[in-house]
């Protein structure tokens, strides 16, 4: 073992200050094992800590201050759980309230009236007085430059932690100790020097130094910079060393020719002209077809965008060179529409489709998948019952999977084995617009191909704002678009949590509108999640026929209901919804010729991030636009369906900022992999041993599609 590896996995215990106690607490709570460990345990915020504020010059606008004078009082105030302790801090400009509510014995116990101190702390405006509460205070020390000339880190900690003395300022003690038992040495650079220089960064070790404990702003910005490129860069390296192996090592069935399926589909039954972007998709998959590689192509297109056409289209490939070909999606509504679109596109060409999922029982079942096994089925439509083990194809020779992050990995790697010699090609789609930098690191293995345009003739839905007060103009507008003979989606949040009061308010939502538009000239559907399947189908249906003006949900239109005829789109309770979950609702409308509308319903008073969502909404149609908004307010581990990834648990790098970072670091793994696939020459010896060395790391990554 290298003396750098003997020193960095040492045992966390070891440590001087820690020992056996802290050292298991800082195990449980923090996940910190070793050294290496606590190294990596970054700072989430810095305290400012070089210069000074005149106490004279603090108004209700300051954020944090510190100040430097003479504690002028002393006392304990009130009892049992309102006790609090009360300074008083004076410089030569003025005095200002000290509080604390906690540790109130100690603090009385070690502050001593009379002498000099620094105090740190956030201003607060109580009852119009100025005060700081629980401010961190120690004697000030003339002989510590420290003292005024740092950015102090402040550490993730818990109340467990913070009882044994492992708090930011113990964790920070703590990182000290150890930094200082490091030489340069111990810290062995795993970028190759001509990228240091090309990007002019940090060296490694000068980059945990500065990330802890930065002399000064630059420093800390370069610092950053240097983490958050190697944390980004060794992902899309191996991401892309797993794309280049997968495509040398996984063959996949050629696909040479475009034939009378095809041809006949596009020439004779196409109902549309095919925008430039589906074009552009379509070159790209056959491109794939054709080389003997197994395709493994991500499908983004907007709502509404025709990435349904694509993939028919890409089965008419499969289905010209003898094979069969499946299309999964995550819901029984959904699956039973693209069924029901796709039959209706092959009407009368000599194809069979056939629909399966979990309500296929019996003799229908059985018929099914025996014709499915003797390839008297062309194309297979259903839900995840198509993965099932009784389900074989006579030759599979294309996968695709809709709305895919719904799926699990390995629920996706089954369909894989539903071919009997080569596996399948791949066509993932998503309605779900992935910002850029999020694919690039979630599907960083995938080839991605994107829809960016919407059929000509397609208006703009027009999405308006609207609180409580604003309702009988609405309920007026409402009975305008009937008048037009226009059908009108409500929609009311369901959160498990409060699932019996979210349903209450769906229900009296639905008795008010039907006091609104009573019986017999109108009819409303209500439709929610915990209806039984067969009722639900029973008002969808009544709903896609016209039978119905109003239909009141929840989100369980969110997808897979087509009405073509359906213009108007009104949210209840707005600020309840993410932004993805919005825009996927607006495109219900939007879907027939006429001008649709959404409107967001929402109380007056509204957080300042549900106040953006709405604002957003309202600004822009695009849903890459609004997946780059919503990446920026929730983070990308909460972004839906990325939480399985197991890989968005990034130490310093963001995606939601860090998107120029990321570009660079693929482009330069991608240039190094073009003139060096296996990391064989010297220049790139650090890379290839920090790979090795990481193996278990990156094997999550690589589990991705």
């Amino acid at each position: 073992m290298s003396k750098s590896n003997s020193i960095l996995e040492s045992s966390i215990e070891y440590l001087k200050g820690v020992g056996p106690v802290r050292g298991e607490l800082l195990k449980k709570e923090l996940g910190i094992f070793t050294f290496r460990d606590l190294l990596f345990h970054f700072p989430y915020r810095y305290v400012d800590k070089t210069q000074f504020h005149r106490i004279r010059d603090i108004n209700q606008e300051s954020d944090t201050v510190q100040l430097r004078g003479i504690l002028r009082r002393l006392e304990v105030q009130g009892e049992g759980r309102k006790r609090r302790l009360v300074g008083k801090l004076r410089d030569e400009t003025g005095a200002i309230e000290l509080v604390w509510f906690k540790g109130v014995h100690w603090l009385e116990k070690s502050l001593v009236v009379g002498q000099q101190y620094v105090a740190y702390g956030r201003v607060n405006s109580f009852r119009g007085a100025i005060n700081i509460p629980h401010p961190e205070i120690e004697p000030l020390n003339p002989a510590n430059t420290q003292q005024a000339s740092t950015f102090a880190p402040v550490y993730p900690s818990t109340e467990k932690l913070n009882a044994k003395g492992l708090d930011a300022k113990g964790q920070r003690k703590a990182i000290k100790v150890l930094l200082d038992k490091l030489q340069e040495n111990d810290l062995v650079e795993n970028l190759p020097d001509y990228v240091l220089k090309k990007l002019n960064v940090s060296s490694r070790y000068q980059a945990l130094q500065d990330i802890h404990f930065p002399p000064h702003q630059q420093a800390l910005d370069a610092a950053r910079n240097r983490l958050k490129f190697e944390e980004l860069f060794f992902l899309q390296l191996r991401l892309l060393q797993i794309r280049r192996r997968r495509k040398d090592a996984i063959k996949g069935f050629v696909f040479p020719s475009i034939g009378e399926y095809f041809n006949t589909f596009f020439h004779q039954k196409l109902p549309f002209d095919l925008t430039g972007a589906q074009k552009r998709v379509l070159k790209e998959i056959r491109q794939d077809l054709r080389t003997g590689v197994q395709m493994n192509r991500l499908l983004q297109g907007d709502v509404g965008s025709g990435k349904t056409i694509v993939g028919l289209m890409t089965m008419l490939m499969a289905l010209d060179n003898g094979f069969q070909a499946c299309l999964m999606a995550p819901t029984e509504i959904l699956a039973q529409q693209h069924y029901q679109s796709i039959s209706n596109y092959l009407e009368d060409m000599p194809l069979q489709v056939a629909f399966l999922s979990g309500s296929v029982k019996g003799k229908k079942r059985r018929e099914i998948l025996e014709a499915l096994e003797a390839g008297e089925i062309h194309i297979l439509i259903g839900t995840h019952a198509l993965i099932e083990d009784p389900v074989r194809f006579q030759n599979l020779g294309l996968a695709i999977t809709d709305e895919q992050h719904r799926f699990g990995v390995a629920q996706r790697a089954k369909l894989w084995k539903k071919s009997k010699t080569l596996p399948p090609h791949i066509l993932v789609m998503t309605a779900t617009p992935i910002p850029r930098t999020l694919a690039m690191t979630l599907y960083g293995d995938l080839d991605v191909s994107v829809i960016d345009e919407l059929p000509p003739g397609r208006k703009a839905i027009q999405t308006l704002h609207k609180t409580e007060n604003h309702r009988l103009r609405v309920i007026g507008f409402m009975r305008e678009e009937i008048a037009k003979g226009r059908q009108i989606y409500v929609v009311f949040p369901l959160i498990e949590e409060s699932a019996k009061l979210d349903l209450k308010n769906l229900e009296d939502g639905y008795e008010n509108l039907l006091r609104e538009f009573p019986m017999p000239d109108y009819q409303i559907s209500i439709v929610h999640g915990r209806m039984k399947p067969a009722d639900k189908d029973f008002e969808m249906q009544r709903f896609v026929r016209g039978e119905t003006q109003i239909m009141v949900a929840t989100t369980v239109i969110e997808v897979g209901v087509n009405v073509p005829n359906a213009s108007v789109m009104i949210i209840e309770n707005t600020e309840r919804f993410g932004l993805s979950q919005l825009h996927q609702l607006r495109g219900r409308v939007g879907r027939g010729a006429e001008q649709s509308y959404c409107i967001l319903m929402s109380s007056f008073k509204l957080s300042k991030e549900a106040r953006e969502r709405i604002q957003t909404m309202v600004r822009t149609n695009n849903g890459f636009d609004i997946a780059e908004a919503d990446l920026k307010l929730r983070g990308p581990g909460n972004i839906e369906g990325t939480q399985q990834s197991g890989m968005l648990n990034f130490r310093i790098a963001d995606l939601a900022r860090d998107g120029r970072i990321l570009q660079t670091a693929r482009e330069i793994a991608a240039r190094i992999l073009d003139h060096d696939p296996r990391l064989e020459q010297d220049i790139h010896q650090r890379l290839r041993q920090y790979m090795e060395a990481n193996s278990k790391k990156f094997r999550v990554w690589s589990r991705i599609s």
